[in-house]
């Protein structure tokens, strides 16, 4: 079915959600819900298939072109279209480094737009929001290097140059720039506060990778937005109310990032004692997978 599925996806246009939608899902769900062998011959055929690469360009680039709705609550079919979009080549960039496959067209995006779609939210709805952050950790995670998405340019729009590195560090994290850095810092913490299960745990995933990507490009760097004091107060909005709070997911997560990057104007030693004694006193076979997952990762960097 991948063949004349792909087939029937690279024919159609970017306005054609009412066929694409359920299409890319089911492109999307052939590489996740299957044996390792058949997800290998799934990335060959999808990656094979230059016209489904160009439409799929062509669908992510309506994430910026594409006027805000009107009530960000509401997932319109062109969000639900942008979102599975996102989420499959978020997914085929990392099956294709995962296998080697060979690649028969290149996605080509605008780095800068892609960062402005998180930091400047314009009423996005949440699933949208996490699944470009699903893509942007793909990308980081390989370095922005991926044999699929050769080139992830900055804005070059209205005869612009190619801009130069302001500084000593930009060159270091190239593509990225300080400033573009803190930006989608400081917008990942805005969006935590929301406190949505699943945009949550997106947004610390994308955290982690970014201070990973960072900390291979430039260790200071790292460890500067990692110690950011700002992150202290995040935490206390996210610790307000409700009891055993730091046994949550998002909150464990943060916590074991902190502590990784030796951030201990962050994280005391108290709190360090606090989540022991909680977790002593909670009954462990009782606690949601996310936390059992976030509370081994604490105790392993413990």
């Amino acid at each position: 079915l991948l063949f004349p599925v792909s087939n029937l996806c690279g024919k159609c246009k970017p306005r054609d959600t009412d066929l694409l939608q359920p299409s890319l899902n089911f492109l999307y769900c052939s590489l996740h819900q299957t044996t390792p062998g058949s997800q290998q011959r799934a990335v060959v055929v999808l990656l094979s298939n230059v016209s489904l690469l160009e439409l799929l360009q062509k669908v992510l680039e309506c994430t910026w072109l594409r006027s805000p709705p009107s009530e960000p609550a509401y997932l319109s079919s062109e969000d639900a279209l942008l979102c599975s979009g996102w989420l499959l080549v978020a997914s085929l960039l990392l099956y294709q480094h995962r296998y080697n496959t060979e690649v028969h067209q290149t996605l080509s995006l605008d780095l800068t737009e892609v960062l402005n779609a998180v930091i400047f939210r314009k009423k996005k709805p949440i699933l949208l929001l996490v699944s470009i952050m699903q893509f942007l950790r793909a990308v980081l995670r390989q370095n922005f290097s991926s044999s699929l998405l050769v080139t992830v340019g900055q804005n070059t729009a209205q005869g612009a140059t190619q801009p130069q590195p302001s500084s000593l560090q930009d060159a270091a994290l190239h593509p990225l720039a300080m400033q573009q850095v803190f930006s989608l810092v400081v917008s990942l913490q805005n969006l935590l506060v929301h406190k949505d299960l699943l945009l949550s745990q997106a947004v610390v995933a994308c955290l982690e990778t970014l201070v990973e990507y960072l900390y291979v490009k430039n260790q200071d760097v790292a460890l500067h937005v990692a110690s950011q004091p700002w992150h202290r107060f995040l935490l206390f909005t996210l610790l307000s109310g409700g009891q055993k709070s730091l046994l949550q997911p998002e909150v464990l997560r943060l916590i074991t990032l902190f502590l990784r990057y030796q951030s201990s104007n962050i994280i005391s030693q108290r709190e360090i004692s606090q989540i022991l004694q909680e977790a002593a006193e909670a009954n462990l076979a009782e606690l949601p997978e996310a936390t059992s997952h976030a509370l081994h990762l604490f105790l392993c960097q413990v």
